[in-house]
């Protein structure tokens, strides 16, 4: 594919999106403008003084496939841009770029927030804001996102951001936070099933779960014990799933529920042992084996998408806080990582990020994902 062939399809990725900058400030061609942004961050950039300087050191390869009729925009350019664009019509555009990937969204579906934790503002009495996300945990993609002013507000962001996506097929995994009838009973509707941690914020249901599997008489379905060490630590988990839930549900009619879980992890290292018991109601008969599994994996939002976002793009270090600019530049930096991933040669996530900033038949690869 030609370098002008990737800019056309690129910009496809774009339309719907409209341009909010009006008069003098729409000096510099729109579609351009997010393409160099997005290399940026392809190239471990953050934001948009990062992006200026990228423009500036890249021009000769920026110039082989973008026209710059008007020269090289400077960071108050791409802050303004950023800070004035619809944050949902990006949204919609991040999911006509995952559409590209053709893939039949299965397997488990994690939902987790995450606050972006110098996104605040202080003179304006803004709160950080918190990003949920729908992550793949097979695919190991982010599948879509949505943004709240504060995490109180994650219970009604997650069925929008359910809408969004294709669920016929998926075990969709949330936190106790999201442990909600109206969340499961629209993931049934959307004929999806659901694994969701169970806490105190449902009391009286999780005191009745909490005595049904510890009833030495039930009958139940137990995984033997999986084993793993790593850093210095030995985990050990095990599962068991109950499907004698009639007296739970004529108590407390939870939608789609066909059976209970819990999943007890022992973690041993040279100080100390500690016991944690998660429990689980499920709207899918699943063995132990795969309770475990599918615990296991909801855990991977954490380390593979959030872990990543903090520690290696140094998401929350970043203060761009102006209008919607923390909301357009945490889809943009999702984007890189997706593409990252999709790329699929090995190597760390830093490592490619470096790569990219010194290979520019690399970074070009990376561009012909969209």
């Amino acid at each position: 594919m030609s370098r002008q062939e990737t800019l056309e399809q690129f910009g496809a990725c774009w339309e719907g999106l409209e341009d909010p900058r009006c008069g003098n400030a729409a000096l510099h061609d729109f579609h351009e403008l997010p393409m160099i942004a997005l290399c940026c961050v392809l190239c471990g950039g953050q934001g948009a003084v990062d992006m200026a300087v990228f423009a500036e050191a890249k021009e000769p390869f920026l110039r082989s496939f973008l026209t710059l009729a008007n020269g090289l925009p400077s960071h108050d350019t791409f802050s303004r841009l950023f800070r004035n664009l619809d944050p949902d019509q990006f949204r919609d555009a991040f999911q006509r770029f995952m559409a590209q990937f053709s893939e039949q969204l299965e397997g488990v579906v994690a939902i987790d927030g995450k606050g972006l934790r110098r996104s605040f503002d202080r003179a304006s009495g803004k709160s950080p804001l918190h990003m949920v996300s729908a992550w793949g945990s097979e695919q190991r993609l982010v599948l879509a996102q949505i943004a709240t002013d504060a995490k109180s507000n994650e219970i009604t962001a997650v069925p929008r951001l359910l809408r969004m996506l294709a669920l016929k097929g998926t075990i969709v995994t949330a936190d106790a936070l999201n442990c909600q009838r109206a969340i499961a009973e629209q993931i049934v509707a959307q004929k999806g099933d659901y694994a969701l941690a169970l806490k105190g914020n449902q009391g009286t249901l999780l005191d009745d779960v909490v005595l049904l599997l510890d009833d030495p008489e039930l009958r139940a379905s137990i995984a033997a014990p999986v084993v793993e060490a790593d850093h210095g630590r030995i985990e050990t988990r095990t599962a068991m799933v109950s499907t004698e839930i009639d007296w739970l549900q004529k108590r407390h009619q939870w939608p789609g529920l066909k059976a209970i879980g819990k999943v007890v992890r022992t973690r041993e290292t040279a100080d100390k042992t500690t016991t944690e018991t998660a429990y689980c109601l499920l709207s899918r008969v699943l063995s132990p084996e795969r309770l475990n599994q599918v615990v296991r994996l909801h855990w991977g939002i954490e380390n593979s998408l959030h872990w990543r976002l903090d520690v290696v793009m140094n998401e929350d270090q970043d203060r761009t806080r102006m209008g919607h600019g923390p909301h357009n530049l945490a889809v943009l930096r999702h984007m890189a990582i997706n593409a990252m991933q999709k790329e699929g040669s090995k190597g760390s996530l830093r490592g490619k990020f470096k790569r990219a900033g010194w290979d520019d038949d690399y970074l070009f690869r990376l561009l012909e994902l969209f």
